[in-house]
């Protein structure tokens, strides 16, 4: 416990630390109230939560803004679609392979186009939002006023939860977008606990405490599937510049375990709503497709969680496949005097790196199935689909992720904290009072 506070008695002793952590604080306090401010002209009384597929999902990971009808009602997702497919077309057309090459400067013009796409995507998407989840008893005002105001302001708000995030990237801890993400995500949680402890009452006060101590040995696993790494090493040459010797180190490559991280469940959980919206066109006519639709409107089923589980094993080889260039990597060691140990520099080096990534990214790939059909297995054992939904799925990877990352960046500055009061109280070899020096 004493380890802990000294901790953060530390955090708090670093000034630019604290001052970003206040910044970070601020700006998430705004994205939440935001949350709460519901599209003028609508009675929120009349509005439905959204408790199945990927609008369940989409407001899961929203904070409720989602079924809110707030001014943030579509968040940041619009932006994570635009770079989604940017990154894309990154890898399909050389244009923007060159653009990406260009350092900085391509960097800013990629932003750029990001920003641009983000008001296209949010344009279209917030004409289905209105149409689609927003009963027409519920607006208040003129239909069309309505809808041509709420399309205007959803696609302001995302916008402004998108200079948020930028916000919190530079003034802030940690990646602005992916805590907003985690923020609406976590916001969820004390709401499910309460719902769980209150369905379970006092008789079942030992199963919940049981249910909370699995949840945490979930969360480790989590980390370990996040955290996990295969080192490949990389042996530099030496060589001659200005009369120094340079090089001749050996570093390591790290491949990560889950490289393709939350993509190939998000994308599979978008998927899964096509059978039973496909089905109900013909639900009238055919016991069959009644049938399908029912049952993949219900995430328990085994059919259900089958097609979901072969969907993220392929995109989970797909996104390691774009995300990952072997070919790549084996240049960029060749160019820099480097080669694996007992490997020909070139082609059997990216062969290598190849089959090193087939090999790790199938037991990844099992691990991230095993972690995102858990809140249905949960579900099962009478869990409520609040709670249950933290089991695992993209809300935990989510949450687990950032807050990894964040606590990484304030970790960097412990250890800047620690090396300048080194440098000041000892003496260090090579370095000389500053008069001598003059």
């Amino acid at each position: 416990m004493k380890r802990i506070v000294d901790t953060f008695n530390n955090i708090f002793a670093i000034e630019e630390l604290r001052n970003r952590i206040v910044a970070t604080m601020g700006f998430l306090l705004i994205f939440r109230l935001g949350s709460y401010v519901v599209l003028p002209g609508l009675d929120s009384t009349k509005l439905t939560k959204s408790t199945g597929g990927i609008l369940g999902l989409l407001d899961t990971i929203l904070g409720g803004a989602f079924s809110n009808a707030s001014v943030f009602a579509l968040g940041i997702m619009p932006y994570i679609s635009a770079s989604i497919v940017l990154q894309l077309l990154t890898i399909a057309i050389p244009y923007f392979q060159k653009m990406q090459k260009e350092g900085e400067s391509g960097r800013k013009k990629i932003n750029q186009i990001t920003r641009l796409l983000t008001i296209v995507v949010t344009f279209f998407q917030s004409i289905g939002y209105v149409s689609a989840t927003i009963p027409q008893d519920a607006i208040l005002i003129d239909p069309f006023l309505f809808k041509a105001s709420a399309i205007l302001i959803l696609i302001s708000g995302t916008m402004f939860c998108m200079w948020l995030g930028e916000r919190i990237t530079d003034r802030g801890i940690g990646n602005g977008i992916s805590m907003l993400i985690m923020v609406g995500i976590i916001s969820r949680f004390p709401g499910a606990i309460y719902q769980e402890a209150a369905s379970k009452g006092m008789s079942g006060a030992l199963f919940f405490l049981v249910e909370l101590i699995v949840l945490f040995f979930i969360v480790m696993a989590v980390i370990l599937l996040t955290q996990a790494t295969r080192r490949i090493p990389v042996q530099y040459a030496k060589q001659v510049v200005g009369g120094q010797t340079v090089g001749g180190q050996r570093q390591y490559i790290p491949l990560k375990l889950n490289t393709s991280g939350v993509m190939p469940i998000i994308f599979a959980q978008s998927l899964m709503f096509l059978p039973a919206m496909i089905a109900s066109i013909w639900s009238d006519s055919s016991d069959l497709a009644n049938s399908i639709g029912t049952t993949f409107s219900n995430y328990t089923s085994w059919q259900y969680n089958l097609v979901f589980g072969i969907l993220i094993l392929l995109f989970t080889f797909f996104y390691t496949a774009i995300a990952v260039n072997p070919q790549q990597m084996a240049d960029d060691i060749k160019r820099n005097n480097g080669f694996i140990p007992g490997i020909k520099p070139g082609s059997p080096t990216s062969d290598f790196i190849d089959n090193v990534i087939s090999r790790i990214t199938l037991p990844g790939a099992l691990f991230l199935v095993a972690i995102a059909i858990l809140p249905a297995f949960a579900s099962l054992f009478g869990l409520t689909r609040e709670f249950a939904q933290f089991y695992g799925g993209t809300s935990l990877l989510i949450m687990v992720g950032v807050v990894l990352d964040t606590l990484q960046q304030v970790e960097s500055y412990l250890l800047m904290k620690r090396y300048d009061g080194l440098m000041k109280s000892g003496r260090v070899k090579g370095r000389v009072d500053s008069s001598i020096a003059v």
